[in-house]
């Protein structure tokens, strides 16, 4: 069966080309992509040359990994109730002429039907959309065992805004969020906003000391410039993805810091999100604040997408028009 997909052809190229997916087995499912997403932060470093070399990241390469769309076509041992639902699906493999990474967007993807997501308690299933961020956010948050702590979170793009919910969710004292954008700290639910272009994390915190640090910016000197509010034996969660690790030695070591790095969402994360968005507790649509059509301006999508400090979220809409 043949599909339009995204294709990453070389570092800072892209097209919208046919591919080739793979005979459903007994134990998948075909989905008709409706939506999908793009990441400012893996997806980024896929098209610009930057992830580490492997054989799913050798171009050409099909990119994404949030994807929503309806099951069309079930594979033998896959139960009739997935036929016509919507679900979220992580990417797919399901290709036989480009590597995939993750694969999901697609106008058509084979999946495993176990390895998708049912999005049936979900009065709008686009929300869907947001689940792997989501997921990530939450797993962030447990990492970080917030109840009662002083949380300071760097950097307020989708993930760090995620994070500022879940955390004032799960009983944190006192949320403090820093970035260099107005627009995006608008947007935060933190009790304390910081514009770190405007004014020095010193002027804005004074003496306060935070329990645990929440890096969701990737950066390095935010990190550093960080880590003297820290408390004593306080905690670092690295919730961003990153080349390398270089922090001066010294704040760990006069603090007596703990490092954690969140890989992103853990099992059953997915389902427990999906639960919340449910409740309706927390706005996850405010994330998405682009959309455009997989079939048009496809380019300038992406390129919004990866270099607009207005843009949290861009949507792909893969419906005909």
């Amino acid at each position: 069966m043949k599909s339009k997909a995204v294709v990453f052809t070389a570092p800072g190229q892209l097209e919208l080309r046919e591919v080739s997916l793979r005979e459903l087995d007994a134990h998948d499912v075909l989905v008709e992509t409706f939506w999908t997403s793009i990441s400012a932060g893996t997806e980024k470093m896929l098209f610009t040359g930057r992830l580490p070399k492997m054989q799913m990241t050798q171009y050409p390469v099909i990119p994404g990994y949030e994807t929503v769309g309806k099951v069309i076509q079930i594979g033998s041992a896959v139960p009739e109730e997935y036929l016509g639902k919507f679900v979220y699906v992580s990417g797919s493999f399901g290709y036989t002429d480009v590597n995939a990474a993750f694969g999901g967007a697609s106008q058509y993807i084979v999946s495993p039907y176990h390895k998708t997501t049912r999005l049936d308690i979900l009065n709008d299933v686009s929300l869907g959309l947001a689940l792997p961020l989501a997921a990530t956010a939450l797993h962030i948050v447990d990492l970080a065992a917030v109840a009662g702590k002083r949380i300071l979170v760097l950097g307020e793009g989708a993930v760090g805004l995620l994070v500022c919910d879940f955390a004032r969710l799960f009983n944190a004292e006192l949320i403090a969020a820093t970035d260099l954008s107005d627009f995006r700290l608008s947007k935060s639910s933190a009790h304390l906003r910081i514009n770190v272009a405007q004014t020095s994390l010193s002027d804005a915190l004074g003496t306060t000391l935070f329990d645990v640090i929440i890096d969701c910016t990737g950066s390095m000197a935010a990190i550093e410039d960080s880590l003297r509010f820290l408390n004593m034996n306080g905690t670092l969660v690295l919730g961003g993805y990153y080349e390398r690790i270089d922090l001066a030695y010294h704040f760990a070591f006069m603090k007596e810091l703990k490092i954690l790095a969140a890989k992103q969402w853990a099992l059953g994360d997915l389902e427990r999100t999906l639960a919340i968005m449910a409740n309706g507790k927390i706005d996850f649509k405010r994330i998405f604040t682009h959309y455009s059509s997989a079939w048009n301006g496809l380019a300038k999508a992406y390129e919004t997408a990866f270099y607009d400090s207005n843009c949290l979220k861009l949507a792909l809409s893969w419906k005909a028009e």
